[in-house]
């Protein structure tokens, strides 16, 4: 067969180890079940090949050196373009799709009988499947679009168990508003606070209206006349676009050039309708399930994230005059 310099080169790890080193064995075979290998035999192991992941594999190498045993790692490259495809079969993630699917049902019928903390608990495992799974999917199919699809239903699902009367987003602009109109207010949200309200509600405090009075309603039609409502549908604030409540408030206020709070909305944006990975937020999401679960009071809840709020500011302001200092 002809060799074809257009397909794309493959990794291959053989290793063998003593055969008293039980726990390194199984220490190094669950590293390569986590990166996603495929073995062609016992000892050998394929991935598509990446600079990360060659290194990863060397460092898997080394280790198995350092355990008393050998490994090789290798380029290698299909001699045609139908070996590369049958390389490719090898990593069809669709039966680990449908595996994670059946989880997710067996899951759902579970929802209505766990507290908030558990299925908070419950959302970040389950998350963590996913992100595992899509992280070895290397050559995504229908399976894997119709499952991340699946679990986004899924995941609405559990957050209205946690935030009911969740709004939807508006389309149009944000007009920019004098700060000055908005002192001395009060104003509302729905009770129970989660991520958004209560970051909204810490800025709206901290930044707009540091005399605000806050209401927090059983439900969205119980809100005052004179309040102003923040996150939820038809309130004075709330989601516009892909900006979540935080967001619009940042923009109606004129204080979304501020590098520290923008830091702060990507954190409650990702928390709130997911989006890019933020380092802060699993974090941030954990202290706020436990404070909830602590406080019936939303007074009280409001109090304690305030200052996780306050000192993540202050961490991002430092990073950012670090940043600006370097360049």
């Amino acid at each position: 067969m002809s060799f074809d310099v257009t397909v794309p080169g493959w990794l291959l790890l053989v290793v063998s180890l003593p055969t008293e080193g039980a726990t390194a064995r199984m220490r190094i075979w669950r590293a390569l079940k986590a990166l996603g290998c495929v073995a062609l035999r016992d000892g050998a192991y394929l991935l598509p090949g990446s600079e990360e992941r060659a290194r990863a594999l060397q460092e898997l190498a080394d280790e198995c050196i350092r355990e008393g045993g050998n490994a090789w790692l290798m380029a290698v490259a299909a001699r045609s373009a139908e070996e590369d495809a049958a390389y490719r079969r090898r990593f069809d993630r669709s039966a680990d799709w449908a595996e994670l699917r059946r989880a997710w049902k067996e899951a759902h019928r579970t929802l209505k009988g766990l507290s908030d903390t558990e299925l908070t608990r419950l959302v970040r495992r389950l998350q963590r499947d996913v992100d595992a799974l899509r992280a070895m999917d290397f050559f995504p199919g229908d399976a894997g679009a119709d499952a991340e699809a699946a679990w986004t239903e899924l995941r609405q699902r559990i957050e209205r168990h946690l935030a009911p009367d969740e709004p939807h987003g508006l389309q149009g602009g944000i007009a920019r508003l004098d700060v000055a109109d908005y002192q001395g207010r009060t104003w509302a949200t729905r009770r129970r606070l989660w991520v958004d309200r209560v970051a909204s509600a810490w800025l709206i405090r901290r930044f707009i209206d540091r005399d605000a009075r806050f209401r927090w309603l059983d439900h969205p039609s119980d809100c005052p006349k004179r309040a102003l409502g923040f996150d939820f549908d038809g309130a004075a604030f709330s989601h516009v676009g892909e900006r979540v409540t935080f967001e619009t408030l940042l923009a109606s206020f004129g204080l979304d050039a501020d590098p520290a709070l923008a830091r702060l909305a990507a954190m409650v944006r990702v928390l709130d309708v997911g989006g890019e990975p933020v380092p802060e937020a699993a974090g941030f999401e954990a202290v706020m399930a436990g404070a909830r679960a602590r406080h019936d009071d939303d007074d009280a809840l409001l109090a304690e994230m305030s200052s996780v709020l306050d000192s993540l500011h202050v961490h991002f302001q430092r990073e950012a005059r670090t940043e600006g200092a370097n360049t």
